[in-house]
């Protein structure tokens, strides 16, 4: 028998010795015992709720199948009765049968969610945003030309806003050493073509990372964003002339390689964890090291 040991958020293994062989010194009192042939992940025993799950193409997804693989349990949400055979389906894959109801857009939907969900558990160690959303003719040609204060509104409510409105709604939920992470693009921070409105939308998120790391802090909680390279996702394909922005990552980034929903999970998981529990108020890049290339381009001009 080994041990595994949690010490100040460290996880190591500890082997008992004694100087005769025989005899093995005891085991230390917070020690927990695991047999030989059980793995342990660094998310065991941690419940997380993740939003914003469509497909298997989903980021969401990949997070999920990372948190799953380190031992989390996990909950789910979907949007209107038509995506909740779905859900149910992908939750299933994941062991879980806790999947809610809850459209961002509506405040009574945020709160019943975790009226909900404590029926099921008493409190929350991490919470996925994975959720945005603009209006078509915001995100395709000129900025301007797709601007309107409906758009605008829809665009801000939808991605930024639903952010700490989730995080406020399971603030009574959420233990002492809790997570929370959104995902963001670099879009926030550089005009990238046609991504117009949601870049902006996408700057108020990754603002909200920081205040939100602040006014939880204090509890212990932290609150961390993934700024995920262009992935072929279902919401991806609504913006114009996407497949032009992966091949031009593809050939600028230091990797030469765009970055897949499982690496962004192996991320996300990371910074759910007690092994990140130093690190809040950051956005992390998860791009292939695309957003470090001045002008995103990786050589010369003529390269």
């Amino acid at each position: 028998m080994r041990w595994q040991i949690f010490e100040d958020g460290v996880v190591r293994e500890f082997y008992p010795l004694a100087t005769d062989y025989s005899q093995p010194l005891p085991a230390p009192a917070w020690a927990r015992p695991l047999h030989i042939g059980e793995f342990m992940g660094f998310l065991d025993g941690k419940r997380i709720l993740l939003t914003g799950l469509l497909s298997n193409r989903s980021i969401a997804y990949g997070i999920a199948k990372a948190c799953k693989r380190e031992g989390a349990e996990l909950a789910f949400t979907y949007v209107g009765d038509r995506f909740k055979d779905r859900i149910t389906e992908f939750a299933a894959e994941f062991g879980s049968e806790l999947v809610f109801p809850c459209d961002v857009a509506d405040d009574a939907q945020i709160d019943a969610l975790f009226t909900s969900l404590k029926e099921h558990w008493d409190s929350l160690d991490g919470l996925v945003h994975s959720i945005g959303f603009a209006p078509r003719e915001a995100i395709a040609g000129d900025f301007l030309d797709g601007l309107s204060r409906e758009s605008f509104r829809i665009a801000h409510d939808i991605s930024a806003y639903s952010f700490p409105a989730l995080a406020k709604a399971a603030q009574p939920m959420l233990s002492s050493d809790a997570s929370i992470l959104t995902l963001t693009y670099l879009g926030a921070e550089r005009a990238i073509p046609n991504y117009n409105t949601m870049g902006v939308a996408k700057a108020a998120l990754e603002a909200s990372v920081r205040y939100l790391a602040v006014s939880l802090g204090a509890k212990g909680v932290r609150v961390n964003g993934i700024s995920a390279g262009p992935i072929k996702t279902l919401a991806a394909s609504g913006i114009k002339g996407f497949g032009k922005i992966l091949d031009f990552v593809e050939q600028s980034a230091p990797l030469k390689r765009n970055v897949t929903i499982e690496q962004v999970g192996n991320a996300g998981a990371f910074l759910l964890s007690d092994l990140a529990s130093g690190i809040t108020a950051e956005i992390m890049h998860v791009d292939s090291g695309f957003n470090a290339v001045v002008g995103g381009m990786a050589g010369g001009e003529g390269e």
